[in-house]
């Protein structure tokens, strides 16, 4: 098996084009079509359809791809076992930290931590509205993520770290009392809220605590940028209702005096470390991994202390 026939169909499926794959890898169009015949021949299948709008995957072609990913990255583990023989850990890292938790308050301290323990591994962070995490796992994009829910999703694993209590987070305009005590979510009926979109779990935990409390939640933004959405908070434009550490970092950042009160019925979120079932991880992701669960690990600590 040529590694590089490997190589060439992951670009073409992620570029969604065999033009724009042949581009990419300084290959000629029929070369890089006829590395795809080849590998369709090696394992007897279709792997790819091709048509006006570029390429999609079989199942098998889905199939090649989730292995490919993982030989490629096992084989880029093996050069650097190899030019670290005797030496520090060394090696490619791919970590997802999901957007609006805990998860996103992580990256920096992740990668200082690791060039600090580790400067031989080369981190990947990614943190993406737009992406499925546990489905780039599941394909070897990824080797771990910090995500929402507890599954169970086949192809992967989760190991629930710690449960993320919201906060509500207003302007004093809305005329919400400051207060330690939670506020009932009766009293949020009407209130314009801002709040990520309907897909994410954030604001399907949201949805739901106001759905069973028969309250009406009312949309006025769908915001996806915590920085957005702390400038939007501090002009009044309308409230939120957030993850603990996301509503800590909206009152650090933002230069009004917020008010921040916890929410009853209590909304909360496990958050988890998924990885692939059945892979094992190579020693620079586990390495990794030890880190964030340190990293995580501190997010216990009680609101306030």
């Amino acid at each position: 098996m040529d590694i590089r026939r490997l190589r060439s169909f992951i670009v073409i499926v992620d570029t969604g084009s065999i033009t724009r794959a042949a581009d990419i890898l300084h290959v000629a169009q029929p070369a890089l079509s006829q590395q795809i015949v080849a590998l369709e021949e090696h394992f007897g299948q279709k792997l790819l359809l091709r048509s006006q709008q570029g390429v999609s995957m079989t199942d098998a072609g889905h199939a090649v791809y989730r292995h490919a990913q993982i030989i490629l990255r096992q084989m880029e583990q093996a050069q650097a076992d190899a030019s670290a023989a005797g030496n520090s850990l060394a090696g490619r890292v791919s970590v997802g930290l999901v957007p609006f938790s805990s998860a996103a308050t992580l990256s920096v301290d992740l990668l200082a931590e690791t060039r600090k323990r580790h400067p031989g591994i080369l981190l990947h962070l990614t943190e993406s509205v737009g992406q499925t995490y546990s489905q780039m796992i599941m394909t070897g994009r990824l080797e771990m993520a910090l995500i929402h829910g507890t599954g169970p999703i086949k192809g992967v694993k989760f190991e629930p770290i710690l449960s993320e209590e919201f906060f509500l987070v207003a302007h004093p305009d809305f005329a919400i009392e400051a207060g330690d005590k939670p506020i009932n979510v009766s009293a949020l009926d009407g209130l314009p809220l801002l709040m990520p979109p309907a897909y994410n779990f954030v604001r399907r935990a949201v949805d739901t605590a106001f759905t069973r409390s028969r309250v009406n939640l009312k949309v006025v933004g769908e915001v996806e940028i915590v920085r957005t959405l702390t400038r939007a908070v501090s002009a009044g434009l309308g409230a939120t209702i957030m993850p603990r550490a996301i509503a800590d970092r909206i009152l650090t950042e933002s230069g009004e005096p917020l008010i921040c009160r916890m929410v009853s019925p209590r909304i909360d979120e496990t958050l988890s470390l998924c990885v692939a079932d059945g892979v094992s991880l190579s020693e620079p992701a586990v390495a990794v991994r030890d880190i964030l669960l340190e990293l995580t690990a501190r997010l216990k600590v009680p609101r306030g202390q």
